[in-house]
């Protein structure tokens, strides 16, 4: 069963590119490199569904010149070969053994930055009264102790007034996993309903969006999931960075 390749599909909305014009800025970075390739965009698909999880040299060296990332944090497996069998060892060919020798190396993990600052949460969900998907945007402030994050929207930091938004979660390198609880206004729509659930993020390699799903009860006592993503506004956590960020934000805060 493959598995994909979440952690370079980030890499790639996060350039925002689509796969067509990632594989157009390979072939280009490919040409630059003295090494064209023929990347395309049915091979960039390929890499984001976990169905090739070895990249050829030629496009190792060309993603790493597009995304300024190492294979590794890029979420590919690297292929460790061992060292060219001489020519009088092997009957005058050059050869590499596939023996025990060859081993994947496990990718290592993040860069290990602290995630503590301001964040734009960005959530969806549908109502199945309204019929219709909406958004809950709140400036939240995570702080990170170990491998332990806490979260809590900033007063006044939501787009519905009176909506306070908590995280509890745990970072393992590059995954995030824990629950959220959302305590909804008296006077809104859901009349002070309190919801919580579980989430589950992915960080991407530059440390500054996780993007994941939440899953979650809905009024009639159904389950239900939808995207949630996170977006680093500011690393600091200062009075006046959290004062200024004490509003309701926009989708381009």
């Amino acid at each position: 069963m493959t598995m994909p390749n979440e952690t370079f599909r980030a890499v790639r909305l996060g350039l925002r590119l689509s796969q067509d014009e990632f594989a157009k800025r390979l072939r280009g970075a490919g040409d630059d490199l003295g090494e064209p390739n023929d990347a395309s965009k049915r091979l960039v698909q390929r890499w984001e569904s976990g169905e090739v999880r070895y990249p050829r040299p030629v496009y190792v060296r060309a993603l790493e010149a597009v995304t300024k990332v190492s294979i590794e944090r890029l979420g590919f497996e690297s292929l460790k070969l061992p060292p060219r069998v001489s020519a009088d060892r092997a009957g005058g060919h050059d050869m590499i053994s596939n023996g025990p020798e060859t081993s994947v190396a496990e990718a290592p993990p993040p860069a290990g930055e602290d995630l503590s600052g301001v964040w734009l949460s960005h959530y969806e969900y549908f109502s199945s009264s309204r019929e219709n998907t909406f958004a809950g945007l709140h400036h939240v402030l995570l702080s990170q102790r170990g491998n332990r994050l806490i979260g809590r929207s900033l007063p006044g930091g939501s787009s519905n007034p009176d909506s306070p938004l908590s995280f509890d979660l745990t970072v393992d390198r590059n995954v995030v996993t824990g629950t959220w609880v959302e305590q909804t206004a008296q006077d809104g729509y859901y009349q002070g309903a309190r919801y919580h659930g579980a989430i589950q993020l992915l960080i991407d390699p530059t440390g500054r969006r996780m993007a994941g799903k939440w899953v979650g009860f809905g009024k009639e006592f159904e389950v239900n999931t939808g995207p949630w993503e996170l977006r680093l506004l500011d690393r600091s956590t200062a009075e006046a960075t959290l004062a200024r960020f004490s509003a309701p934000p926009t989708s381009e805060s």
